[in-house]
């Protein structure tokens, strides 16, 4: 075993045009025809450093691979010492990059366990999951370790790479949930497009995360790992007549995650930039050319590196309501309702709200909340075009069905995302119709603001309301339904919520 001492060198700095990175001296393990032939069973080195306060995000170990190598192993420790209340403590990411490079893009992405794991492995016919299953090639390797937050007294930390020798062995040919389930028709369709597995930091399996979704009565789920496609492979089994499974991504920046949402199998979406590098545009437009959506996730989440800063330009949806409703969704919420009077008033494209469970594990509940589409089919261009179109409401669960209308004298109708066209003071009638909302209260909020709260919905659950106004005097009308008041002022818990009904020419 060899042991080295490795420190930052500030020399070799790298502003790369993203995220600031660091490229330590490379480890080496001799490659030489001689040395090839005597190769067998495992070879060991272990690297130690310490990171300071003020690291780049990203830290590239290079380690050179010899021929020969059936399996790369990599084991990782770093010191957590105890801090004052207030400060940050040490937390390391890591992943790895074959030789193809670290240039962004990921051309070279083999893996990402961020700090869901303490060692992985990689070779032909399997991986850790997190990583991508392919031949150990001989070449320079990058083992990327992420300083995520480091303390006062720095980051002390051990990186330990194995190689195994012998036969590479085959890699499987990976096989993707199909594009189709057995629909209704045009219908409403429940789904979750915020889910974590194994493959991340999640503790649940593809299939037990499968279960889960059919008992809470959804339709269809996106994977979601962070900042991994390595589950996309993973997921056919799961996938049936009563379940479509869309294929995605959880982009874990530094200033804020992202959804990528029903993408081509095998898409990867890089990671290594924050807002300041002007960067998230470009990868924005790669995930719609990949077929998927740009969903904004948790955006005023309190996690380090959770809150959203790279504006919503690109956003073809927004979560505004992440797993149990709480101040942080409401503040969402009010950012995205003064969104759509920015939007109305200005003659712009709107963003539809989104709701996802982002369950990790036991007993975090799948599809609570669920995003409601309407939808022509249960496929993966219907869903998508539905969520995109804004014909969607979010529910709390399976338990909550609504029904939201607007209609003119003339026998104009127009439904959740859609345009009611009648002259500006043409009377109009808003109606909602709701079961499973047992002593809730009916909210119509518009660009005005509330100008609508109904009586209390009984306790058989079920409920409606109506309102009249113009489209003179409201340009959009969108549902809520609250429970009751626990901390006035502040509103009472969602249970349902719907995109908004424009009024007008």
């Amino acid at each position: 075993m060899c042991e080295d001492e490795r420190h930052l060198n500030r020399r070799a700095l790298l502003v790369t045009g993203a995220a600031t990175a660091l490229t330590l001296g490379t480890v080496s393990f001799a490659d030489d025809a001689e040395a090839a032939e005597r190769r067998s069973g495992e070879e060991t080195k272990t690297v130690r450093g310490t990171l300071p306060t003020g690291a780049p995000d990203f830290v590239y170990l290079p380690v050179e691979i010899p021929r020969g190598v059936r399996e790369l192993r990599v084991a990782y420790t770093y010191e957590k010492p105890t801090v004052p209340a207030g400060t940050v403590g040490n937390a390391l990411d890591i992943g790895i990059f074959d030789e193809r490079g670290t240039a962004l893009g990921g051309r070279g992405f083999r893996g990402w366990s961020g700090g869901a794991r303490t060692e992985f492995f990689l070779r032909a016919d399997d991986a850790t999951p997190g990583y991508i299953p392919g031949p150990v090639r001989p070449g320079t390797w990058h083992i990327a370790l992420g300083p995520y937050t480091v303390s006062p007294r720095g980051l002390p930390y051990e990186v330990t790479i194995t190689l195994t020798y012998g036969a590479p062995g085959t890699t499987p040919r990976p096989t993707y949930p199909p594009e189709r389930a057995r629909g209704r028709g045009r219908a409403w369709y429940r789904g979750d497009c915020h889910l974590h597995s194994w493959y991340s930091d999640g503790r649940r399996t593809p299939a037990e995360i499968g279960a889960l979704a059919r008992a809470a009565g959804l339709d269809f789920v996106n994977t979601s790992e962070h900042n991994t496609h390595s589950a996309h492979a993973h997921w056919s089994d799961v996938a049936g007549d009563d379940l479509l499974v869309l294929l995605g991504e959880e982009v874990t920046t530094r200033n804020g995650h992202v959804l990528a949402v029903g993408t081509d199998p095998g898409t990867f979406v890089d990671w290594r930039y924050r807002a300041r590098d002007n960067r998230f545009g470009h990868y924005a437009r790669a995930i719609r050319r990949a077929g998927g959506l740009v969903v904004p996730a948790h955006p005023h989440a309190t996690c380090v590196g959770c809150n959203w800063k790279f504006g919503f330009g690109e956003a073809d949806a927004v979560e505004v309501w992440n797993g149990a409703y709480s101040p942080e969704d409401e503040i969402a919420l009010s950012e995205w309702d003064n969104a759509l009077v920015a939007a109305v008033r200005g003659g712009h494209r709107w963003t539809p709200a989104m709701g996802n469970s982002d369950a990790h594990r036991d007993p975090d509940p799948v599809g609570r909340p669920q995003t409601v589409v309407l939808a022509d089919d249960l496929t993966r261009e219907a869903i998508l075009e539905g969520i995109r179109a804004g014909r969607s409401y979010l529910a709390e669960s399976r338990d909550v069905e609504l029904t939201f209308t607007a209609s003119g004298g003339k026998g104009q109708h127009a439904g959740i995302g859609g345009r009611l066209r009648v002259d500006r003071d043409e009377p109009v009638t808003v109606r909602l119709d709701v079961k499973g909302a047992a002593g809730c209260q009916i909210r119509f909020v518009t660009d005005q603001g509330v100008l609508f709260t109904s009586p209390v919905v009984p306790e058989s659950g079920t409920g409606s309301a109506e309102w009249r106004t113009t489209a003179s005097y409201a340009a959009y009308v969108r549902a809520e339904v609250r429970k009751p008041q626990t901390a006035p002022p502040l509103p009472g818990a969602m249970r349902a919520l719907t995109n908004p009904i424009f009024l007008g020419r």
